[in-house]
């Protein structure tokens, strides 16, 4: 009896990828900001791409406020949505570009989300990466980092808590 052989690391890439982006592509407020998401082995990184409509003062100029508050807490969902669904689309009880027209899926929802403003954000590109430290069934605590040319400055934080999806079956 042969063993089956293990599949291609380039397959699992693209499926990977595939998962994230069909993830991502199902906000549209992701889009309207211009957020992307960097993904290397099972890191994300937010990328917020400048767009001159991003700016709120334009005196300094800088980074509108609640757009920098925005992109945290995006990268904030997508990094626990990404870690609580991959490995249900990873072993194929669910289908990655179904994800968002099932309607017995839910995502994680906000409780609380606190943004530190550490200096203001220039008008370049911006990163952010979230750190889940806690992902019990219920509840999850994530903290989220975002700079511009250097990691080790980085312009906001934020900490948040999050309600964990629990299955329609058991919310009704």
């Amino acid at each position: 009896m042969s063993r089956p052989r293990p599949e291609a690391m380039q397959l699992i890439e693209q499926r990977r990828d595939a998962a994230l982006k069909a993830i991502v592509d199902g906000v549209p407020y992701i889009q309207f900001l211009g957020i992307e998401f960097d993904r290397r082995g099972n890191e994300l990184t937010g990328v917020l791409n400048f767009d001159q409509k991003l700016i709120g003062n334009p005196m300094l100029p800088a980074l509108h406020g609640g757009v920098t508050a925005a992109f945290l807490e995006v990268t904030a969902v997508i990094t626990l949505s990404w870690e609580y669904f991959f490995p249900r689309i990873e072993n194929g009880e669910l289908d990655a570009s179904t994800v968002f027209q099932d309607e017995t899926i839910m995502f994680p929802k906000t409780v609380d989300f606190t943004v530190d403003y550490l200096r203001s954000g220039l008008p370049r590109d911006a990163y952010a990466r979230a750190f889940v430290r806690r992902l019990g069934r219920r509840y999850a605590s994530v903290r989220v980092e975002a700079w511009q040319d250097n990691h080790q400055r980085p312009f906001a934080q934020a900490s948040g808590h999050f309600l964990m999806p629990q299955s329609k079956s058991k919310a009704e």
